[in-house]
């Protein structure tokens, strides 16, 4: 049990009795009634996504013509090609292993592979081929 001396419990009971005259409720405020319309933040997106249409609209606008212009070319260069590009997609197994397309003076599209790459089959025989693993 612990005793105080007189004067310290008087000022335990005055500190005591402040706290208790603080936690009593205070009358509440009357709030404002909420804004009709939009929220802050919901007009802070639309500002923010109306800038954004704005910014892309002339580069929207030129890559709509684009399409349009090369739009017919581009679908019958798919048609007769696109038989032959899948064809070549199939044999090909790691793009990285090649150059860029190259066209030749008499119209030729020639496609040649890196020379310091190895071809697949050297990579085999580097490996030991296989059934074999290096430890």
């Amino acid at each position: 049990m612990l005793i105080l001396s007189p004067q310290r419990a008087r000022r335990a009971l005055c500190l005591s009795a402040a706290c208790l005259a603080l936690a009593t409720p205070v009358q509440a405020q009357d709030t404002p009634p909420a804004e009709e319309g939009p929220s802050l933040m919901q007009r802070g997106l639309e500002l923010f996504f109306e800038g954004i249409e704005e910014e892309l609209s002339p580069g929207l606008q030129q890559l709509q013509e684009m399409a349009e212009t090369f739009g017919p070319a581009l679908q019958e260069f798919l048609l007769q090609m696109g038989p032959a590009l899948a064809d070549i997609a199939s044999e090909v197994q790691d793009w990285s292993r090649y150059e860029l397309p190259e066209i030749l003076p008499n119209g030729d599209i020639i496609i040649r592979r890196k020379p310091d790459v190895p071809t697949p089959e050297e990579d085999e025989k580097e490996d030991g081929g296989e059934g074999t693993i290096d430890i």
